[in-house]
């Protein structure tokens, strides 16, 4: 019996599909076998357990402390209970970088130990050997380009990639490139919609928007952002479609309120001899 819930209907063949079909994807982190559960009770495409469960979960600033083990720690969480959407997982901070070789360690990791279906790689033609070297031994790849927040520091912060003619046809050079790599499907993050919309245009694999505009064939967003853990995070790109913070928090102070004062438990919550 596997350790891992037996896996379900969306698949590569499928999510490639849905470009020709013109059928929007929907995509989503998770990082839990909680929140993994109700995602399951949707029609959502891909989970994608993010290295921004660094930022989410793990207390840190940025993605760049977390590690292969935190990922396939967490990959395994979700694919426990996880049957119906694609699983990818993250590979994190300088753990495809190296070699081909540590790629396909690291890779083989996820897929083995943490149940992932498919890995995401950010970055462009500098990781094509890993890329394609992934696909040839059967690991779907992800690409993503535009922000990528492992070079967050390279970058000067989180700022919009691709603006201006240069920056622009260096995007799209790269995205060729890891189409013809064998991508099933490229993450455009903080991008300007027009250069989403071309890209959209020109590759035959879905591209998925987050802060990229509309014109992208699937769209992700970080879980706890659209549920609205965080009152203070708004970034542009963001739609909240839930205040869980204050929801949680509410509940929380009533608690502590109800234990303080004697309101619970009360005779109802007890066991009789």
């Amino acid at each position: 019996m596997s350790k891992y819930s037996q896996r379900g209907s969306v698949t590569v063949t499928q999510i490639l599909a849905a470009k020709s079909q013109e059928r929007r994807l929907s995509a989503i982190t998770c990082y839990d076998s909680a929140f993994a559960k109700l995602i399951d009770g949707t029609d959502m495409d891909i989970v994608l357990v993010g290295d921004s469960l660094g930022n989410v979960v793990l207390g840190y600033d940025n993605t760049i402390p977390v590690t292969i083990q935190h990922m396939c720690h967490h990959t395994a969480a979700v694919a426990r209970t996880l049957t119906r959407p694609f699983l990818c997982a993250d590979m994190p901070f300088l753990s495809y970088n190296l070699s081909v070789e540590q790629a396909l360690t690291n890779a083989g990791i996820l897929v083995q130990q943490g149940g992932a279906q498919g890995v995401k790689l950010e970055g462009g033609k500098a990781i094509l050997p890993q890329v394609k070297a992934l696909v040839a031994a059967g690991i779907p790849v992800m690409g993503h380009l535009g922000l990528t927040p492992q070079s967050v520091h390279q970058m000067g912060g989180y700022k919009v990639q691709g603006r201006g003619a240069e920056a622009a046809q260096h995007l799209i050079d790269d995205a060729l490139a890891l189409e013809a790599a064998g991508v099933f499907s490229l993450v455009l993050e903080m991008v300007p919609s027009s250069l989403a919309a071309r890209l959209q245009g020109m590759l035959k694999i879905p591209t998925i928007g987050i802060g990229a505009g509309p014109e992208c064939d699937g769209q992700i967003l970080v879980l706890h952002d659209l549920l609205g853990f965080d009152a203070g995070f708004n970034p542009k790109f963001l739609k909240k479609y839930a205040n869980l913070g204050a929801i949680i928090t509410d509940a929380l102070k009533a608690y502590d309120h109800d234990v303080k004062n004697k309101v619970f438990p009360g005779e109802e919550h007890g066991f009789k001899d």
